[in-house]
């Protein structure tokens, strides 16, 4: 029963996250007439296949926190237990790589340089989150695992587990 909770906060918190990130990306598409470059139309098929593997990627992430760590992506309420499974094992960051992929993909299918953009924006704000917030409070939490896991796992360029950085 704890474990059905847990799921139904990851749902409504990525339910919210979604909408945001996706009312925000519909939202600059408007700046797309401004702009003196354009996307063919030809891209929109590469775009689904990047938006459905970023979303693979995204529900990934969210049922490794829920069955193993406890908690949800959610920063509020995080795992309760550190999470090295999964995508965790390839790099330390698959969510905020999953929800790049979703919003870059949704700019592809769209043809929006500026859903594009808005994509490299959302990683920037998610670089410097991890490296200012999460990965201190990750190394507060969870100590000597934790530096261990960042001493095998990239950030951001997945890599095969155990190989160090």
């Amino acid at each position: 029963m704890k474990t059905l909770f847990i799921a139904l906060r990851a749902v409504l918190y990525g339910t919210g996250f979604v909408l945001l990130w996706g009312w925000l990306a519909l939202s600059v598409r408007v700046y797309d007439r401004r702009l003196p470059v354009s996307l063919p139309p030809s891209v929109a098929p590469l775009g689904l296949v990047v938006l459905g593997l970023g979303a693979l990627l995204a529900f990934s992430c969210v049922a490794t926190f829920v069955l193993r760590g406890r908690g949800t992506a959610a920063p509020f309420d995080p795992p309760r237990v550190f999470v090295f499974s999964g995508p965790y094992r390839f790099v330390r960051n698959p969510m905020y790589l999953g929800a790049w992929l979703l919003l870059a993909g949704l700019g592809l299918f769209e043809g929006s340089v500026s859903i594009l953009l808005l994509s490299f924006g959302m990683l920037l704000a998610a670089h410097l989150f991890a490296v200012l917030v999460e990965e201190p409070g990750l190394e507060n939490r969870f100590g000597k695992g934790y530096l261990d896991y960042k001493g095998t796992t990239n950030r951001w360029i997945p890599r095969r587990p155990g190989r160090p950085s």
